[in-house]
């Protein structure tokens, strides 16, 4: 498995043609208390960089971007019931959903942890 990152702070963790992304632990804590999520539902097709759920935390609403074009394959009902999984573990149990990439070229520019660490020492 290997995890890619993206400047909007999203994750994408891939095996084979299918990812799970979620937002990272630098977003969360960013975020503060995550009250609301919001996903899209299995079946819709997501492009490269749109708007694919909506984050809300007690100081901001934030849209979460699709790190690479797919359909949704699942999404993680368990952070709809109980927002504040984002804030425990956004790394793990925190997905947000999975896709089944449409290209998996997409996944060229995006940052492996080592870059990801360094572009939010600059946050």
């Amino acid at each position: 498995m290997t995890i890619y990152y993206t400047d909007e702070h999203e994750w994408i963790s891939v095996e084979g043609d299918t990812g799970t992304v979620g937002i990272t632990a630098f977003a969360a804590e960013k975020l503060g208390d995550v009250v609301f999520v919001e996903l899209p539902d299995a079946g819709k097709s997501v492009k490269k960089g749109a708007d694919m759920a909506v984050v809300e935390s007690v100081k901001a609403a934030s849209d979460v971007f699709a790190p690479v074009s797919g359909e949704v394959l699942e999404a993680n009902s368990a952070i709809v019931d109980e927002p504040g999984k984002v804030n425990e573990d956004a790394e793990g149990a925190g997905w947000f959903v999975k896709l089944k990439l449409a290209d998996l070229g997409q996944l060229n520019g995006l940052m492996d942890r080592a870059a990801y660490e360094k572009f939010c020492e600059n946050q």
